[in-house]
């Protein structure tokens, strides 16, 4: 074995976005760009000798590919040692607790997340610092700016390891231990929740179905809700992770697990229904035959919070995105604890957990977690659902039903219009931000305007400013319009429009949710002018 420099040149485009570099798996097998990527991250890190790495994806391919090279890399950097999962495995959340249990410098996660795989899908490699938390802007901004820059990057030429078999292994002066990508996960989860309830609820006859996407998430449900809560076998399904997903799309949202939603739509449905993403961050929550939208998931789990072992002190605040719907301040008024408003990424989270300042957060895109790790937790969600069904023994219905009894519903749904032109889609929202100073004060429909403005956040802990995070238009009645560009794509331009309206009165709870919101629809385009700038007459998917 030895170490050699090769030389290489800079490619075009390695900005990091919300979640990492994201390209099409052809991008990443160019030679030298996974190489060029990791070496900007590692001489941004500075001095890695003696430190400890973590290390996996989420078994996408080009998976097992990139965890041999980083591997190679990491050991021509002089880290000490490498924790890597069994078969380059690791979800999104396990990297994150292993490196917090372990105080490791950071790891480096391989995953697209909820974009599809195989090869002619998306990869995408993520840094995630000691906290366990994605890398924050002012990181990941070094990093691409070392990308413009490299002219070189370090490797060994050592053999690949065994990544099957668990234990030891060396790479130059390197340790490389490959670890069961559950263990440590498993025993962090047993301590916020009441395992012996859940094992209760099973052995009573309670039934689920958890929908693993074929990916990530699925073996970490075996483990545990199968495994070790005692669920009947089966109670998984699809999961085994594969490369490609199984040809599906591994976003859980009604649309993409249509599989789950028609099973517990079911004459014999389960009682509890859940799906997982790519790495295993997201979750999805259904009871027979009423999907619960991510936002009053938060709510919900805020609201019955001290109900699991691991909250029963209380919550010091909750965390929302700034585009996830409003319901979660609602609890937090009632709680008499703050509830913080941010830009859409899991990475201005980071902070607030850090400081004490929040101990819940959640994203309208099915991501949901809390002070345990630095990441939204898909499995850890499940958990918590399962811990609130069995320590309430009410139904998800007669959960969200009675939240919506208490604080009102708020109607909310996101109409997503994918693979735009880019350029088409830059100009809609250069257009839109021209009528922002004269949107206020006027009649849209049957709404006024209160506040319409490009949403700009200051984080009250470092002080730092992140600006042009979304359009908002807020009617006097609280409800809203956003308008938001993407950064998870990795083909053209994604506009999000999210719709909201709050309705107190329970007479009027169980509207459908698209015949809620018309009204806002119709002003969307209004405003925006959807159609005349992208040519489509309708959004691609709506959740």
């Amino acid at each position: 074995m030895s170490i050699t420099t090769i030389s290489t040149t800079p490619f075009a485009g390695q900005r990091p976005g919300t979640s990492g570099l994201r390209k099409k798996v052809s991008v990443f097998q160019q030679p030298h760009y996974l190489e060029n990527f990791v070496q900007s991250v590692f001489d941004t890190l500075g001095d890695c000798s003696g430190k400890t790495l973590v290390l996996g994806g989420d078994g996408r391919f080009h998976n097992l590919v990139a965890v041999q090279t980083i591997l190679r890399m990491a050991a021509a950097h002089g880290f000490a040692k490498v924790l890597v999962g069994q078969g380059g495995i690791l979800s999104t959340p396990a990297v994150s607790c292993v490196i917090r249990k372990h105080a490791a410098l950071g790891g480096i996660v391989l995953s697209a997340s909820h974009n599809p795989g195989g090869p002619e899908g998306d990869f995408g490699i993520k840094y995630n610092i000691a906290n366990g938390g994605p890398a924050p802007e002012n990181v990941t901004e070094a990093i691409y700016h070392r990308t413009e820059a490299v002219s070189q990057y370090r490797i060994s030429d050592a053999a690949d390891i065994d990544l099957n078999r668990l234990g030891a292994a060396r790479v130059e002066e390197m340790d490389v231990e490959v670890i069961d990508p559950v263990a440590d996960y498993a025993e962090l989860m047993q301590q916020l929740f009441d395992f012996d309830a859940i094992r209760k609820l099973f052995a009573g006859g309670f039934r689920m179905c958890f929908d693993g996407m074929h990916a990530v998430s699925g073996p970490y449900a075996r483990a545990i809700i199968e495994g070790q809560l005692g669920a009947p076998a089966g109670t998984v399904i699809n999961a085994v992770p594969l490369e490609d997903f199984g040809g599906h799309h591994p976003d859980p949202n009604p649309v993409n697990a249509a599989e789950l939603i028609d099973l517990m739509a079911a004459e014999n449905a389960p009682d509890f229904g859940a799906a997982s993403d790519g790495d295993g961050d997201r979750n999805m929550i259904v009871g027979r035959n009423f999907a619960v939208t991510p936002s009053d998931s938060l709510a919900v789990l805020a609201a019955h919070a001290t109900l699991a072992p691991g909250y029963r002190a209380g919550l010091k605040g909750i965390a929302r995105s700034m585009p996830t719907s409003q319901a979660a301040d609602r609890v937090a008024e009632a709680l008499g604890i703050p509830c913080y408003e941010t830009p859409t990424g899991w990475k201005f989270f980071g902070n607030l957990l850090d400081a004490g300042k929040a101990t819940l957060c959640g994203e309208e895109s099915y991501g949901t977690g809390s002070s345990h790790i630095r990441e939204k937790d898909g499995v850890w969600a499940v958990l918590f659902w399962l811990n609130l069904l069995a320590a309430t023994g009410k139904s998800v219905e007669q959960l969200v039903s009675e939240h919506w009894a208490r604080f009102g519903r708020n109607y909310y749904s996101r109409h997503d219009y994918e693979a735009l032109d880019t350029k088409a889609a830059n100009e809609l929202m250069a257009s839109l931000r021209i009528k922002l100073a004269t949107l206020a004060g006027t009649d849209l429909g049957h709404y006024v305007v209160a506040l319409a403005d490009d949403f700009e956040y200051t984080d009250p802990v470092d002080g730092s400013v992140s600006t042009q995070q979304g359009i908002r238009i807020v009617m006097t009645n609280g409800s809203r319009i956003v308008f938001r560009l993407s950064g998870t794509g990795t083909e053209g331009a994604t506009l999000r429009v999210y719709l909201e309206r709050y309705e107190a009165d329970p007479k009027y709870h169980h509207l459908p949710t698209q015949q809620a919101l018309s009204a806002l629809i119709l002003i969307a385009e209004q405003v925006a002018g959807i159609a005349d700038w992208t040519g489509r007459a309708h959004p691609t998917v709506t959740t």
